[in-house]
């Protein structure tokens, strides 16, 4: 079959979202048939997607999507910024954390959701913007009875931040995201390393150490003085990237705990962030 139309190619497109030329090429390669077309192209994106492997990609975005009591934090790298602000791209990112919800984000590539294989909708994406795009990482939550997730992206799609935040009794969850929604707003704002002070990573609070001694050395004074500089600069160092010890980035006036107590005075109940996860380009 020659005589391809243009209605043909305008079909073939939006089925698959292809070029216009790619399209055209396709159905003259395959005499107008349109399951071949397909493969045709699908074949196209593998090869495009092998080559542009091992390219470098410094851009993307995050993409954060919740239903009930799930949510799915997926990061999402392209090479440009252009690619990243792409109409398509979002699509494609908001489609992946949707399956992300279902299926989890551990091996994801290998993992198959409602639109197929995880795998072959990047080879897809690939042939159709033309750029490396990779999954990096992301997070999967489903949480249980009095508790509620609050999710917070920055608006260049750069932040993404998950708040769990848990209450001692049943109430309109409707507001506890709002609360915990703020909460992710404040994490996203600022450097958070725990909750709270018994969460923080031994490693990061003995390099810190590490360094304030070095640093407080310099200063010439007697053993013990400096011992009792850094053991004071230290438990600073600690509040300062504590959550709850923060200065609320609405409120400067409270710290993040005198908010959730603020607000739990005000529903009558008690809140308790039990964990969060924050990731950025």
């Amino acid at each position: 079959m020659s005589n391809i139309t243009a209605a043909m190619v305008k079909e073939l497109r939006e089925i698959t979202g292809a070029g216009m030329m790619d399209c055209k090429k396709a159905l003259t390669e395959c005499n107008g048939d349109f399951e071949a077309s397909k493969e045709f192209l699908r074949k196209k994106g593998q090869a495009i997607a092998n080559k542009k492997s091992s390219r470098e990609t410094k851009e993307g975005s995050i993409c954060i999507v919740e239903r009930d009591n799930k949510a799915a934090l997926v990061k999402i790298a392209c090479e440009t910024d252009f690619v990243a602000k792409n109409d398509l791209f979002k699509g494609f990112i908001n489609k992946i954390a949707e399956q992300a919800i279902e299926v989890g984000v551990e091996d994801l590539m290998e993992k198959s959701g409602s639109e197929g294989p995880i795998k072959e909708q990047f080879i897809e994406i690939i042939g159709k913007l033309g750029e490396n795009i990779v999954f990096v990482e992301g997070k999967q939550w489903e949480v249980g009875r009095n508790s509620v997730i609050g999710a917070y992206t920055h608006t260049n799609s750069k932040i993404g931040v998950l708040v769990e935040l848990e209450s001692d009794k049943e109430i309109d969850a409707s507001k506890q995201k709002e609360i915990a929604r703020n909460v992710a707003m404040h994490v996203a704002a600022s450097h958070v390393e725990a909750v709270e002070e018994n969460e923080l990573d031994a490693e990061i609070v003995e390099k810190e150490k590490r360094f304030l001694i070095d640093q407080a050395k310099d200063s010439g004074k007697p053993e013990n003085i400096i011992e009792k500089m850094v053991e004071g600069r230290l438990q600073k160092y600690k509040k300062e990237i504590c959550l709850l010890y923060q200065n609320y980035v609405k409120e400067p006036d409270k710290t993040i705990e005198q908010y959730l107590a603020d607000e739990g005075k005000l529903i009558g109940a008690k809140f308790v962030v039990k964990q969060f996860y924050k990731n950025q380009f």
